[in-house]
This record gives structure tokens, C-alpha cells and sequence, in this order.
């Protein structure tokens, strides 16, 4: 992962941009690309490159240009398909100084301008600036794996793959929380691109481009995801024909993040599913050393390191592992929220901060993760219950039917299902609405929802007319209503938890804290396609998840691993806050005048909140799901307050340029 950043003068008359202003914004991104930096500037835009040299180390150098130096490119990401997109660009004409990616980008865009966004297989954010005809392009991958924010003040766009970029590149830029922002995280628990949690600050939409000039701004989509119903086959062959395609696809996206990088790849290892085959599948390409790392809990709740260790003995990987405590999340939490730039609802980025720091100490840059495998291929309990719901909802008399309810989340030491009465009342709720779209996540948002009785009456007033769950489900793409139930359930993921919770604050940002980079093989765009075209049974079978994920691990991993009951990756919530005493810092950002200052919370529900978590101890099982988020969110959002609305966080680095390109 690089970092990104520049702005534009929108305005006839303008100033030109400062070089100090662009190299500032460089070093706001210093985490993200510490090994070159560079700069571009004319009259109009200024460019920001801080690179993590992997590809092409030697030539990759940016910002970028085409042959007549017309054309000029900042980018983040890989493109994985770049070798058989530069032999198709060489045979149209084009000439190339590089060996790089980016340098690919450039002459697509000069051959086929936004379509070339659909040809590209990998990850991206990227701004184009065409000085001739003066259009700035910005331009993001399908599913948001790599951030870009903008923000128009004082009559120029300002960019970066960090908020911190913009901000550091104007103080008089105003810093405040949208409440519709914080609104969409205490639903979705995450925002909902172009939506973000300050104030005139937006993100580019995984999937589409948008282009600048004097004369306005425009949007394209290039890419939504499809499924059969419309836009898109359904997959015609047997079981054993998908099952032997899966691995086919799925073994060829791997192989590209293994091989097109100039520098070791290694991979995390959960003791999972989806981490044992990417890292088994990454194991078959990368023939000398492989290195693989590992989180382990303190608590027994958390902790898959059984797994974890039956899989290195098979893999015969070198491996790294780290054991993480309630203690170390406290220690860190700070550190994250600085590089999350968004509250969270829950302490799982934490650890996954630390563990790409071991990474980085290992000398390793890029891993692969099993993001995505759970989204593509029906993999979470949140598809089962759903399934449960609407086969309950068409005989809602049925006795034995709700008894379904009690095969999910067996993983939690609080689980809904554990007391049947109740659970019945629970996810016996809305079932007439079966049918319509968003029944799926109904309840969790509305479970999410539940940390909003802590808002305070200004943030109450200021959300009297929003209703977020309406705007998104009335921004669905017209296809939605054709699509199985599964894929609709599937749609809703992806557009809402996996862009911006998984992606970011539980990946991207994570990854980039420590200059490391994340690479996805299940979200490759030619797995993501064959996923979408197979049929529902094959992915969900009755309930079980991953069916055919499964049935292609087979001769990739042991049995004990493939058949053992999902455990998704958690961490212990809010119990590393208070176990053992609350932590001054906790009790400093949470005290009465601070969270009056933010303006977010109540106070005095604030304080009963930590008052209640105080009295549930050290143990992790004594808290509840809402007692978790709700402790987390508000802590994490007063983090946000104090390091980016009062600006603690915004101390870039000084750094050397080792490109500076003039033009004035």
C-alpha cells in the first residue's frame, strides 16, 4: 500500500497550489509509504506520492507520466492482470519506460479512458491528471479495499487516501463530525460511501470514477456487482464442474499475489478456513520460505491457536505468532482510532494492529488475508439466519420450525440462542416483511442501533429528519429486487460491513499503520464473478455456509480444520477498558466535560455506561452485545474528537523528496 493525496484549484483565477502544502500532505501518509516521496505541481494540481516500492522497485517512482508527459498519475494498490494489459497496450502502440503498474494505468487510461477501470484486476486508488485537457480522475477499486477521501473548501478539491492528508493540508479546512455519518456507524457500523463521519468530507464509491475540471464534476460507475437475474449467467455446470472451477479461479488469484511482486509475500493465519486455504494456496506458488503469522488470545474465548499450529505442521511454513491481552488492546486502542479516522464498534482492529507491526519487524510488506471468502461464499451466521427467518416466516405457527434458531452462533459465550423463549421473541420479529429488501440485516441494525440511547439531545435533534436505514435500502440498484434472497443478503454485506468496517478499519488501515500490504485472492474480480453466478444452494447447502469453499479445501488442508465450526475473528471488547481498573486514559476522554465537548453523547448516560461495565469486571462473558459496542463506540468516537476535531493527530512528518516535478 502507498498513500495518495493532492488537490485542485476549481476556480477560474485561482492560486496555484503550494509545493509545501503538497509535501506536508505527503507527510501526513508517511505510515503508508515510508521508502520514497515525490510531488507533482502546475498551475492547477498539485500530486502527493509516499510509495512502499513492491513492485518495480527501481523505476516505479511517482508521481508518474505517459511519454509526452501530458499525463500524470498518483497511485495506491496493485494491479494484479498488469503484465497481459502492458503486452495488449505495447501491441496498440504504446511505449513504456517502466516495468511498473503503475505505468500500466496510464496508457489504459490513455487507450480506453474510464473503461479501463473495469479491466483491471486487482486494487486501487488512483488520481489521473490530464494537464492538457485539465480533468483530474478519481478513481476507486470495486469493493473500497484501498481508501480516497476529497473535500471541496475555499474553491479547491483537496484528496488523500487519508482524512489526515486533507486536513494537515489546510487548518482552515473545518473539522466537525456529520451527524448523519455517526448516524450510518451506530446502524451499519460502518458509513456508507460517499458518506463519512466529517463534516464536507467524502469518500469516492468502491466502483466508480469521478472526474474534475473548471466547468463541474461528473460520477461514472464502472462496476456494481451482478448477479444471476440480471446482468449476469447463472452458472450452468454441476457441483463437481463449480467445485472444480473454484479451485481453478481461486488457485490463479493466489498465484497473481504471489508473483507479481518484487518483494516477499507472506500470509496471515487465522486457523480459519479462509486463511488456511489462501495461505495453503499460497504455500503452492511460493516455493522457497514462507512466512505466516498469527494472533493468539489470553482469553480462551478468542483463541484458535490448536489451528493455527495443526496448520503450520502442514504447511511447513515459517512462523510467526503474537499473544495478545486485554491489556495490550487498552495500550493500543488510542494508536488505532488514529489510523481507523472513524469510530469502531468493536476492538478487533487492535489486535490486527499489533500483529502487522510483527510483521513489518519480520521485514515482510505484503500478506495475504482471507477477507472477502465469507462475503462471496455465504459464510456468515448473519446468511443462516436469515435463510432461518424467511423458512420460519412462511409458517409462522410452526412450532419446530424457530427450533432452526438454535444452530446459530454457536461461537458466543453469550449467544441470543441460548434461552429459547426468548430467542423466538428476538428473531421472531417482523417475519411478514420476509420478503422485502433488507430483511436480512433488519435485526442487526437494529441491535446496532441500540448505542444511539447515548446520544445527546443536540445529536438526537440534529438526526430528527434522517432515517439511514430508508436512504440506503432506497439507493439499491434496480436489479436488487431480481436477485435471490441470498445474493440480496449478500449485496447488503458487502455494500455496508465489508467496504467499510472489514476493508478499512479492520484491514486497509490496520495494515498501512505499519507499511504492510493487504492482499485479498477472494476478492479477485474474476473470483468475485464466478461467486456471484453460482447458485445459492452451492454456496449456503440448507445451513451450511461455504459449502463448496469447503468441498475445494478438501486436498488443501485437514480435515480437523475444514469440518470444525466457524469461530469469526473477535477480541475482547469492552472488558480491556475496565478489566482491572479503568484506564486513566479511558476515564480522562469519558469524563463529563470531555464528552460534552464532542457533543456526540450524553453525559450522564456516559457515565452510568462506564459505571455498569465497571461493575461487570474481568470476565469477557458477563457483557453484553450492547454493552460492548456501546463502550466501545463512545470511547472510540470521543478518540476521534480529540485527535482529528481538536486535531492532536494532525503532526505530519518532515520528509525528503526523492521526486519533485515544477511545472511553475
Amino acid at each position: 500500500m502507498c498513500g495518495i493525496a493532492g488537490l485542485m484549484v476549481l476556480e477560474e483565477g485561482g492560486m496555484p497550489p503550494e509545493l509545501e502544502q503538497i509535501r506536508v500532505m505527503a507527510g501526513a501518509l508517511t505510515h503508508r509509504g515510508p521508502d520514497e516521496f515525490g510531488v507533482y505541481r502546475d498551475s492547477l494540481v498539485g500530486l502527493a506520492h509516499a510509495r512502499l516500492s513492491i513492485i518495480d522497485l527501481a523505476g516505479g517512482r511517482q508521481p508518474l507520466a505517459n511519454e509526452d508527459e501530458t499525463l500524470w498519475i498518483s497511485f495506491n494498490g496493485e494491479i494484479f492482470n498488469y503484465i497481459e494489459l502492458r503486452q495488449e497496450l505495447i501491441e496498440a502502440g504504446h511505449l513504456f519506460r517502466t516495468n511498473s503498474d503503475t505505468e500500466v494505468i496510464v496508457h489504459a487510461f490513455e487507450e480506453w479512458g474510464n473503461d479501463a477501470f473495469g479491466r483491471f484486476n486487482g486494487q486501487w486508488a488512483v488520481a489521473l491528471w490530464d494537464s492538457s485537457k485539465k480533468v483530474l480522475t478519481l478513481a476507486r477499486d470495486r469493493y473500497g479495499i484501498c481508501p480516497l477521501h476529497y473535500c471541496e473548501y475555499g474553491g479547491r478539491l483537496y484528496f488523500g487516501s487519508e482524512v489526515k492528508a486533507i486536513f494537515s493540508a489546510n487548518s482552515a479546512i473545518p473539522r466537525e463530525f456529520d451527524p448523519v455519518g455517526l448516524d450510518q456507524t451506530f446502524t451499519f457500523w460502518s458509513i456508507v460511501p460517499p458518506q463519512s463521519v466529517y463534516r464536507g468530507v467524502s469518500e469516492v464509491v468502491p466502483g466508480h470514477v469521478r472526474s474534475y475540471s473548471i466547468e463541474g464534476v461528473s460520477d461514472y460507475c464502472y462496476w456494481q456487482p451482478r448477479f444471476p437475474g440480471e446482468g449476469l449467467d447463472l452458472f450452468s455446470g454441476s457441483f463437481e464442474e463449480a467445485v472444480e472451477a473454484l479451485d481453478h479461479t481461486l488457485g490463479e488469484a493466489t498465484r497473481l499475489r504471489i508473483e507479481r511482486s518484487d518483494v516477499q509475500v507472506g500470509s496471515y493465519l487465522s486457523g480459519g478456513l479462509d486463511s488456511s486455504i489462501v495461505a495453503a494456496l499460497g504455500r503452492r506458488y511460493k516455493h522457497d520460505d514462507f512466512r505466516t503469522f498469527s494472533l493468539q488470545f489470553k482469553d480462551a474465548e478468542f483463541d484458535e491457536t490448536e489451528y493455527q499450529k495443526l496448520m503450520v505442521d502442514h504447511l511447513g511454513t515459517q512462523h510467526s505468532e503474537m499473544v495478545v491481552s486485554q491489556q495490550d488492546v487498552a495500550d493500543v486502542f488510542p494508536s488505532v482510532i488514529s489510523h481507523t479516522e472513524r469510530p469502531v464498534l468493536r476492538t478487533a482492529p487492535a489486535p490486527l494492529f499489533k500483529l502487522s507491526g510483527l510483521v513489518n519487524d519480520s521485514g515482510i510488506k505484503v500478506v495475504l488475508t482471507g477477507e472477502g471468502a465469507d462475503e462471496m461464499f455465504a459464510g456468515y451466521d448473519i446468511f443462516r439466519e436469515a435463510k432461518v427467518r424467511r423458512f420460519w416466516a412462511r409458517q409462522p405457527q410452526s412450532a419446530w420450525r424457530p427450533r432452526l434458531i438454535e444452530r446459530l452462533y454457536p461461537y458466543l459465550a453469550r449467544s441470543p440462542v441460548n434461552q429459547r423463549e426468548m430467542a423466538k421473541g428476538f428473531f421472531g420479529r417482523n417475519l411478514e416483511t420476509w420478503k422485502e429488501p433488507g430483511f436480512s440485516h433488519q435485526l442487526r441494525w437494529q441491535t446496532t442501533s441500540a448505542v444511539k440511547r447515548f446520544y445527546s439531545s443536540e445529536q438526537k435533534a440534529s438526526l430528527a429528519s434522517v432515517n439511514v436505514v430508508e436512504e440506503f435500502l432506497g439507493s439499491l440498484p434496480e436489479a436488487f429486487g431480481s436477485w435471490s434472497f441470498l445474493a440480496q443478503d449478500q449485496y447488503l454485506e458487502t455494500r455496508t460491513l465489508l467496504s467499510g468496517y472489514l476493508l478499512s478499519s479492520q484491514g486497509d488501515r490496520m495494515l498501512s499503520a505499519h507499511s504492510v500490504e493487504g492482499r485479498y485472492p477472494f476478492l479477485d474480480s474474476d473470483v468475485i464473478d464466478f461467486a456471484n453466478s453460482l447458485p445459492a444452494s452451492y454456496k449456503l447447502k440448507v445451513l451450511d455456509e461455504k459449502h463448496i469453499l469447503k468441498k475445494v479445501a478438501e486436498n488443501l488442508i485437514p480435515d480437523s480444520v475444514r469440518e470444525r465450526k466457524k469461530q469469526p475473528y473477535r477480541a475482547p471488547d469492552a472488558v480491556s477498558f475496565v478489566g482491572g481498573g479503568t484506564k486513566e486514559w479511558v476515564r480522562d476522554i469519558l469524563s463529563p466535560d470531555a464528552v460534552r465537548d464532542a457533543g456526540v453523547f450524553n453525559p450522564k448516560a456516559v457515565a452510568q455506561l462506564l459505571k455498569k461495565c465497571e461493575r461487570l469486571g474481568d470476565t469477557p462473558h458477563r457483557y453484553s452485545n450492547t454493552d460492548n459496542m456501546s463502550l466501545v463506540g463512545v470511547i472510540s468516537t470521543q478518540l476521534i474528537y480529540k485527535q482529528y476535531i481538536e486535531g492532536e493527530s494532525l503532526q505530519p512528518r518532515d520528509v525528503k523528496l526523492t521526486t519533485c516535478v515544477d511545472r511553475l
